[in-house]
C-alpha cells in the first residue's frame, strides 16, 4: 500500500520570532554509538544539580507564564474548568472490604488530595468516616496517598505516602479505632521505578512488603533497583524484619506479591523491568521458595484458586492469552492442563493496578480486551462460561469479591464512572458511584478505523455532539499511547466538556504497542517496531481530515509519558499536518533515555543502545536529535519538577532544540511544575491550572472563539 501524504494548505506565519526566549548555549558535546557520532549540544541541561540549568528552567516558566497568562478567554476559561472540577464531583475509588465494612479512596474537590474512608459496605452515607486525609497531615497539598492495605481482621491499615508526586513512599501502620500510628515507619516500600507492594499474613500480625537497598547495601546509582521481598512482624525492631526473596534477581526486577490466606503460601509475580516478560515463585508454608516458570515459559500472572492449585494466565503460543490450571501440590514439580482456550477477546493483565482477574465464590472473573472497550467475562472453575453482567461499550477497572459476586469499577465516555455490583445474575449499581456537575446528554462516542501506513486497521473513537457537522471546521483534539501493552479503554472525563461545548471533537487512537488485541499487537509497536506507533498515530490524523471531521488548521494532538514521546515524533516526522501539541512528561533523547534509573527498566520496550539494530531505531525517531530546521506548529511542553519516571531533562532538551531551529512564530514553550512528578499526586489547584493552561493555549493555536456557558 501507498504511504499517504497530507499536507497543510494553512499558511504559516513569517518567522518573525516573536516570542522571548531565554538565551541557551549550545555546547561541541558528542556521543560515539557503534562508530556513529552524535551531536548533543544542550546534554548541560540534563543536570539539575547546576545553578546555571535551574535558572534556565525559571526563565522559560516566565516565557510560559508571560505567553499563557495573556491569551484571550482566560478568566472565562477558567471559571468554566473550576465549575466543572469543583462542583458537584465526588468519586470513591481503590475498595478493600473486609467483613461489613470497606475502605475507599474518596476524590471531593475543593480537597486539593483524595483522601481515604471507611463505610458500611452498603454504602450507607451516614456510616462513612474519614481515615486518613493528606491535608490534614500536610496543609500544603503535597502530601498523597499511594495505596493502602487493610489488615484481615480489619483493625489496622497501612499506607503508603509520597510528597510532591515523587512516587518514593514510606510505609505508615495506622490503628483504625484510635488512628493512630503504630508500628515502625519503614522507608521507601515504593518508587517511580519498580512500585511497591505489601500484603498482609492471615493473622494480622506482620506482612510481607517491596524493599529498595537502604544506604550502605548498593551504591548511590543503585538506590532504585534491586527490589526484594521482605517480610516484618509488627512491632519488632526494624532490624530484625526477614529477607525472603529477590537477591538473585535482575536488577530491574518488579515484584508484586498475593497470599493464600487459608494455607500462609505466598505468590510472587516478578518482572523483568517493564517487558512483560514474568517469573512466578512461590513461597510454601515452612518457607522453602519455588520457582514455577521462567520468562520463556510465557506464565503472565496467576492467582490461588485453592492452596493446590493456580489459576495461570499464560501467553504461550496463545498472544491473545489463555488461562491454565497449575497443580502445586507436589512441589517442586508442577503440572498444567488447558481451563480456557485463547478466544477472539484478549484477557486483560496489568501487573501495576489492581488484578485483572479474580477467582471469588467457585467463579472466574476476568476483563477482556475488545480493542480499546473492555468486556467481564464469567467462567466456572471448570473453564464454562456463565452469566456476566451487561457493561456496554466500556472500560472495566478494579474487580473487588462482594458477598457471593463482584463490585466492579465501569468507566464511559459519557457517563460518570461507575460501581457495578453483580450477584451471578442481576447486576446493579452500587450507591458509591460518582458523581459529575456536567451531563453528556446531546454528546455520542462512535468507533471508526483508519488505515495505518503499512495498512494495519487502526480503532479511533470519537467523541462529539449528535449534531456535529462533518464540513472540516471542527476543533479537533486527538490522542494516543501505543506502548507497554497499555490499553487506552473508554474514561470519562468531566473537564473534557469544557472542550466539547464549544464545538470541539476528542478523538482516542488505539495505537499498536497497546494491548487492546492481545500481545502481537504489542509487539508490532516496541523496539525496533516502535515506528509503526507513530504511522499509526499520523494515519489517524489523516482519517480524520479526510473524514472531514477536522482539518488540518483544527487539528491539535495530545499525549504524555510515552504519548509524550509520540507526539515528540509528530513533531519531527510531520510538523505540517497538525496544528497545535500539548506533550507532558514525554521522552524525547531516546538515546540517553536508558541512563535514567526508569530508563532502565523501559529498555525492555523501548530497547538499548548497545545493541547495534536497536540504536539504529532509537537514533531514526529519537525527537530531540531528529528536530532539524523546520516550520512548527504551536507547542506547549508540560513536566513536573520531581519526576522520577521520565527524567524533566528530556522536556528541557526538547524545548531547546526546537526554540533553535523553529522557524516560524509559533510558540515553543515548556511549562515546569515545582510540587509536582509524572502526574499522581497532583494537587487539585495545580491540576486545574494545567487544565486552564493547555485550553487557553488551544484555543489560541486553533483560532478559536469561547462561547458564553452556563455555569
Amino acid at each position: 500500500m501507498r504511504f499517504f501524504a497530507f499536507v497543510s494548505t494553512f499558511i504559516f506565519a513569517l518567522p518573525v520570532f516573536s516570542m522571548d526566549y531565554p538565551d541557551t548555549r549550545q555546547e561541541d558535546t558528542s556521543n560515539t554509538y557503534h562508530d556513529v557520532t552524535v551531536a548533543d549540544p544542550y546534554q548541560w541541561l540534563e543536570d539539575w544539580s547546576s545553578a546555571e540549568v535551574k535558572s534556565w528552567s525559571t526563565a522559560q516558566n516566565s516565557v510560559a507564564r508571560g505567553h499563557l497568562d495573556a491569551l484571550p478567554y482566560r478568566d472565562a476559561i477558567g471559571k468554566r474548568v473550576e465549575a466543572v472540577m469543583g462542583g458537584d464531583t465526588v468519586s470513591y475509588y481503590s475498595v478493600q472490604r473486609v467483613g461489613d465494612s470497606a475502605w475507599f479512596m474518596k476524590y471531593a474537590p475543593p480537597k486539593q488530595q483524595p483522601f481515604l474512608v471507611q463505610i458500611d459496605a452498603d454504602g450507607n452515607p451516614d456510616s462513612e468516616k474519614v481515615v486518613y486525609d493528606p491535608v490534614t497531615a500536610d496543609e500544603s497539598g503535597s502530601t498523597s496517598i499511594e495505596w493502602f492495605r487493610v489488615s484481615p481482621d480489619g483493625k489496622l491499615i497501612a499506607i503508603a505516602l509520597t510528597v510532591a508526586g515523587a512516587e518514593i513512599a514510606d510505609l505508615h501502620i495506622f490503628d483504625l479505632a484510635s488512628g493512630e500510628r503504630v508500628d515502625e515507619i519503614l522507608p521507601r516500600v515504593n518508587g517511580p521505578t519498580a512500585g511497591g507492594e505489601m500484603s498482609w499474613d492471615a493473622d494480622s500480625s506482620g506482612f510481607y512488603y517491596t524493599r529498595y537497598p537502604r544506604d550502605g547495601e548498593k551504591s548511590a546509582e543503585d538506590q532504585n533497583f534491586y527490589q526484594q521481598l521482605w517480610h516484618r512482624e509488627l512491632g519488632t525492631p526494624l532490624s530484625e524484619d526477614k529477607y525472603e526473596i529477590g537477591s538473585l534477581f535482575d536488577r530491574i526486577a518488579e515484584i508484586r506479591i498475593f497470599q493464600h490466606a487459608a494455607s500462609g503460601k505466598a505468590l510472587v509475580h516478578m518482572q523483568y523491568g517493564d517487558s512483560g516478560r514474568f517469573q512466578l515463585h512461590l513461597r510454601e508454608t515452612n518457607g522453602s521458595w519455588h520457582k514455577l516458570s521462567d520468562y520463556a515459559d510465557e506464565l503472565v500472572q496467576a492467582m490461588f484458586i485453592d492452596e493446590d492449585t493456580l489459576l495461570v494466565l499464560s501467553r504461550k503460543e496463545a498472544p491473545r492469552g489463555q488461562f491454565m490450571r497449575m497443580d502445586i501440590s507436589q512441589l517442586p514439580e508442577t503440572s498444567m492442563t488447558l481451563m480456557i482456550a485463547e478466544s477472539d477477546q484478549a484477557i486483560a493483565s496489568d501487573f501495576y493496578g489492581d488484578p485483572t482477574f479474580i477467582v471469588h465464590a467457585g467463579k472466574i472473573y476476568t476483563k477482556t480486551l475488545l480493542g480499546g472497550p473492555e468486556d467481564l467475562r464469567v467462567y466456572d472453575l471448570k473453564g464454562s462460561p456463565q452469566t456476566a453482567p451487561e457493561v456496554g461499550v466500556s472500560g472495566i477497572g478494579q474487580i473487588v469479591p462482594w458477598d457471593d459476586g463482584v463490585l466492579v469499577r465501569h468507566y464511559s465516555y459519557l457517563a460518570p464512572n461507575s460501581w457495578l455490583q453483580f450477584d451471578g445474575s442481576h447486576t446493579s449499581k452500587h450507591p458509591l458511584s460518582s458523581t459529575s456537575p456536567v451531563q453528556f446528554n446531546g454528546y455520542q462516542a462512535k468507533r471508526q478505523f483508519a488505515s495505518s501506513r503499512d495498512g494495519t486497521q487502526v480503532p479511533v473513537s470519537i467523541i462529539m455532539a449528535e449534531d456535529t457537522q462533518l464540513d472540516g471546521s471542527n476543533p479537533l483534539l486527538l490522542t494516543g499511547y501505543g506502548g507497554y501493552g497499555v490499553s487506552l479503554s473508554p474514561g470519562f472525563n468531566p473537564v473534557r466538556m469544557a472542550w466539547l461545548e464549544q464545538g470541539g471533537i476528542i478523538a482516542v487512537a488505539n495505537l499498536r504497542g497497546g494491548g487492546e488485541f492481545g500481545e502481537d499487537w504489542h509487539r508490532e509497536g516496541m523496539l525496533t517496531k516502535k515506528q509503526n506507533v507513530f504511522d499509526d498515530f499520523h494515519g489517524v490524523m489523516h482519517f480524520l481530515v479526510e473524514q472531514k471531521y477536522t482539518s488540518v488548521e483544527k487539528l491539535a494532538i495530545e499525549g504524555g509519558s510515552n504519548g509524550g514521546l509520540l507526539m515528540g515524533a509528530m513533531i519531527t516526522q510531520h510538523p505540517q499536518d497538525f496544528r497545535a501539541t500539548i506533550s507532558h512528561v514525554g521522552v524525547y533523547d531516546s538515546l540517553r533515555s536508558e541512563l535514567s534509573p526508569n530508563g532502565a527498566f523501559n529498555i525492555p520496550e523501548f530497547g538499548t543502545v548497545e545493541d547495534l539494530a536497536q540504536f539504529k531505531a532509537l537514533h531514526a525517531y529519537s525527537p530531540y536529535h531528529q528536530a532539524k530546521e523546520a516550520i512548527y506548529p504551536s507547542i506547549l511542553f508540560m513536566t513536573g519538577e520531581n519526576d522520577g519516571r521520565v527524567d524533566p531533562m528530556h522536556s528541557r532538551k526538547m524545548t531547546a532544540v526546537l526554540q533553535n531551529n523553529n522557524r516560524s512564530d509559533n510558540p515553543v514553550i515548556l511549562r515546569t511544575s515545582g510540587n509536582t512528578g509524572h502526574g499522581s499526586g497532583t494537587p487539585l489547584s495545580e491540576t486545574i491550572s494545567q487544565q486552564v493552561d493547555r485550553l487557553v493555549f488551544l484555543f489560541d493555536a486553533l483560532e478559536m472563539e469561547y462561547r458564553p456557558v452556563s455555569n
